[in-house]
């Protein structure tokens, strides 16, 4: 009889942590989802603020560039047209930006740095454990108790 109980039970703790075991993976893929979802947000926004800078930055240049060549020409003078190089190549790049293929290269140049420049990516007192995070957190709980008192 206490053979059968026993053999019953090990048969339900397996269970359990057979689902436990589910569970978790089944709570890991949904917090993975959510973040590439939050991240997919966050760059969608960049991108969306690009092409509006780009909107009011090429109005700018498109209006600099009018009034420098016309104040080029009426005054004579080619050393007023200067300016429209840099302007030029922050237009370039905010097209790019907004555009064209900065972000596939940044992602390429990111790959990149993580496959043969990994030691440069390392946390300063390396990744935080469990046992870093609770000491400091037990450090500023005593802290603020004795704060309190």
């Amino acid at each position: 009889m206490g053979i059968l109980l026993s053999k019953s039970m090990d048969d339900n703790f397996k269970k359990q942590q057979e689902f436990m075991l589910t569970n978790a993976r089944l709570q890991m893929e949904r917090q993975i989802l959510m973040q590439n979802q939050m991240r997919e947000r966050q760059m969608a926004m960049q991108i969306a603020w690009s092409r509006e800078f780009l909107k009011y930055f090429g109005s700018f240049f498109a209006v600099a560039t009018v009034g420098l060549t016309a104040g080029a020409i009426k005054r004579k003078n080619p050393g007023m047209l200067a300016p429209i190089i840099p302007l030029s190549f922050i237009f370039a790049y905010q097209m790019d930006s907004a555009y064209g293929t900065l972000i596939n290269r940044m992602r390429g140049e990111a790959e990149n740095i993580m496959e043969t420049e990994n030691d440069r990516l390392q946390l300063p007192q390396g990744t935080p454990t469990f046992e870093s995070i609770e000491k400091a957190r037990r450090a500023k709980s005593s802290l603020s108790a004795f704060l309190e008192k």
